[in-house]
């Protein structure tokens, strides 16, 4: 088993950027006693912290390997000036940040980096928080403690004129002979070996249907054949609310 967690969370709900070089240690034992174990695999920072320079929040993770308390470093929704800060002092193992067919932002930047710096990339949301499994439309209702409720992206209006996202990964899936959300996964795992995506899940015909796509063989001319279909839609509305936003790295 490989366990990867995170510090940084200060609020009830699990947001927060509290990087504080006390605050790691603190979290990063009371993890180990909650887990049961002498060490973390992966020590993600959830996200950058404004108030602490990221070359602290290395040094202190470098501490922590060199303790054995903790394996390697990881960073979450970094951008490209604190990876390479973060990792002159301590080497980043892995970096967390959302990606999928309708979120490419790290395409221009991003990736580029961690190929140059030999670091790897773990996609979270690579299913577009479940909208590229084709099941959402813009009659989707959602649970009132469902986060989705609060995302521009996921608006009722957004969630029509993003219709040709599905439509479009609903045409080209059965070609292939699998469902929108596995083509979705397979373009995500396609573009690098070093691609770790996290899907998340809570039925268990779905986690089938998730680890199928790891099985799937697409050619250049595939990938050419989905970017290309992709190039000329324009996805509507922000992937988080305002407050968040200003919250992520750059």
């Amino acid at each position: 088993m490989v366990i990867a967690t995170k510090f940084g969370f200060n609020t009830p709900q699990g947001g927060g950027t509290d990087s504080r070089p006390d605050h790691i240690r603190a979290t990063v034992e009371e993890s180990l006693k909650r887990l049961r174990t002498d060490y973390i695999d992966l020590l993600y920072q959830h996200r950058v912290d404004p108030n602490v320079p990221i070359e602290d929040v290395a040094g202190t993770v470098k501490q922590l390997i060199a303790e054995g308390k903790v394996k390697y470093f990881g960073l979450s929704e970094a951008g490209v000036a604190n990876i390479r800060r973060a990792h002159a002092v301590q080497p980043v193992s892995a970096l967390q940040s959302e990606y999928s067919l309708w979120w490419r932002e790290p395409e221009d930047q991003i990736i580029p980096v961690l190929d140059e710096l030999g670091i790897g990339f773990v996609p979270f949301s690579p299913l577009g928080k479940g909208f590229l499994t084709g099941t959402i439309d813009a009659g989707t209702s959602f649970a009132q403690n469902d986060f989705r409720n609060s995302v521009p992206r996921f608006s009722e209006e957004n969630r029509a004129a993003n219709r040709a996202v599905i439509d479009t990964l609903a045409r080209i899936a059965p070609e292939k002979q699998v469902t929108p959300a596995q083509l979705a996964l397979a373009r995500v795992l396609a573009q690098s070996p070093t691609f770790v995506p996290i899907p998340g899940t809570t039925k268990l015909h779905r986690l089938d249907e998730n680890i199928g796509a790891a099985a799937i063989e697409l050619s250049a001319d595939d990938l050419a054949t989905i970017d290309q279909a992709f190039a000329g839609i324009a996805v509507q509305g922000e992937r988080y609310p305002p407050q968040q936003i200003a919250r992520i790295d750059r």
